[in-house]
């Protein structure tokens, strides 16, 4: 069934309104179901129906969207098969933009929005991790936000990994990466074994880059890109952009969590993004004399 014929009919249930977009594995429909109201529909893409391993993927997201029941997750309402190959995905419809269109238009984001968004998204991905899942795809253009009434909703789970699956399906080889390039932890690019703290890892590259629209690695290629990450510290938040002062605090919150060492990072994202939250909300001025206390409490004594 091609996307002309399916706009304006009704497949499996659903009347096709309109198509929403389209991306590398699916394409994305609104829809309206009798029982479940307005929703988005996500179609495996016609040149993928033959290929097993990109039906495997389609149907592990949908599998996994089932055992994250969270507010701040995009419900998923059902797995189904319109017809031979025709292997669709009906989630929640999520009112707001794509975060990453959001941010373009207005940012950088006022500190007490970022604090709110990450925040939000933290505690998509922390029921995500209670799930024994990890996301490994987090960018803002996986989040779906809407300004009005600053709800988050986090989407795409077609890359995430299971905690508990074998190590051959978690290993990636060095050179040989799964996620986005900008967003990636440094373990996933090297051919460690991914846990909940790459996570973490791209949540703190989201927040950096709310805040500044910056990136903490700017190489120019993807090659100068990826051997930034695997050799170089990021760039102090408050170095991102000429003219930016964010405080100490913060700038040592998302320093630790974007560590290259995952075991240096906060004990879990929640944690990281409560941390940031406190660092974020608290004046500028009451951030610099709290600093000063504690440098006058470490400093050796004569």
């Amino acid at each position: 069934m091609s996307r002309e014929s399916l706009v304006g009919k009704l497949f499996a249930g659903y009347s096709i309104h309109s198509l929403v977009g389209e991306g590398g594995t699916s394409t994305v429909y609104r829809a309206t179901h009798p029982q479940h109201g307005v929703v988005a529909i996500k179609l495996l893409r016609e040149k993928l129906r033959q290929d097993k391993t990109a039906v495997a993927r389609f149907l592990r997201e949908a599998k996994y969207g089932t055992r994250v029941l969270h507010p701040n997750v995009v419900r998923t309402i059902e797995i189904g098969e319109g017809g031979p190959g025709l292997h669709f995905l009906s989630i929640e419809w999520a009112s707001g933009e794509i975060l990453d269109r959001y941010a373009k238009r207005t940012g950088p984001l006022p500190p007490e929005e970022v604090a709110e968004i990450v925040l939000q998204i933290a505690q998509a991905v922390h029921a995500a991790h209670a799930a024994g899942i990890v996301h490994r795809d987090l960018k803002p253009e996986n989040v779906m936000y809407d300004p009005a009434t600053r709800q988050v909703k986090l989407l795409d789970f077609g890359i995430a990994t299971a905690t508990d699956a074998g190590t051959e399906d978690r290993l990636t080889r060095a050179g040989f990466f799964v996620g986005t390039l900008m967003y990636i932890a440094p373990e996933a690019l090297s051919g460690e074994i991914v846990t909940p703290a790459a996570d973490q890892y791209s949540l703190a590259t989201i927040a950096y880059h709310l805040l500044t629209c910056a990136l903490p690695y700017q190489g120019k290629t993807p090659r100068e890109l990826f051997t930034q990450l695997l050799s170089q510290p990021p760039i102090p938040l408050n170095k991102a952009r000429r003219g930016l002062d964010f405080g100490h605090q913060v700038e040592s919150v998302i320093a630790r969590a974007l560590s290259r060492d995952p075991t240096k990072r906060y004990p879990d994202t929640l944690i990281f993004a409560q941390e940031l939250r406190t660092a974020l909300l608290t004046p500028p001025v009451v951030r610099d004399r709290i600093a000063s206390k504690l440098k006058g409490l470490f400093r050796p004594k004569a």
